[in-house]
């Protein structure tokens, strides 16, 4: 799978939360025309340090615990990788950052939209990450 680079320089133009944690993303493309414009989707426990530099176990379905993820809203990704078997890292132009890590069980993250290469991190992982 491909290391979705391309939402460096993407907005998070909503946030939104129930069972699921979702980001919409979006980026208009260098001399007009269609960017990006997609949503991640975290279904299992990740990490979100907020621009003050505090980390958060943060849990999908967890109600008014999810507040932090609030703080993203409006921000500019400056920074994507994804290591191991699927440990999607990603930074902000604030300071915040996100980790969301494979899980044993289940589904953890996926990425789907326009302008980006789907993802969808599936349980136990997922092998051959393309730069």
């Amino acid at each position: 799978m491909k290391v979705p680079t391309a939402l460096i320089g993407c907005l998070v133009e909503r946030t939104a939360f129930d069972h699921q944690v979702r980001l919409n993303l979006s980026a208009p493309a260098a001399g007009g025309g269609h960017g990006v414009d997609a949503e991640l989707i975290v279904e299992t426990p990740f990490l979100l340090r907020d621009a003050g530099g505090e980390w958060h176990k943060l849990e999908p379905g967890s109600g008014v615990n999810l507040a932090p993820v609030l703080g993203l809203f409006g921000q500019s990704i400056t920074a994507v990788d994804v290591q191991g078997r699927g440990a999607l890292s990603i930074d902000f132009g604030d300071g915040a950052g996100l980790r969301i890590g494979p899980d044993a069980q289940f589904e953890s993250w996926h990425l789907i939209g326009r302008g980006i290469s789907p993802v969808i991190v599936g349980p136990g992982g997922e092998e051959h990450w393309q730069r």
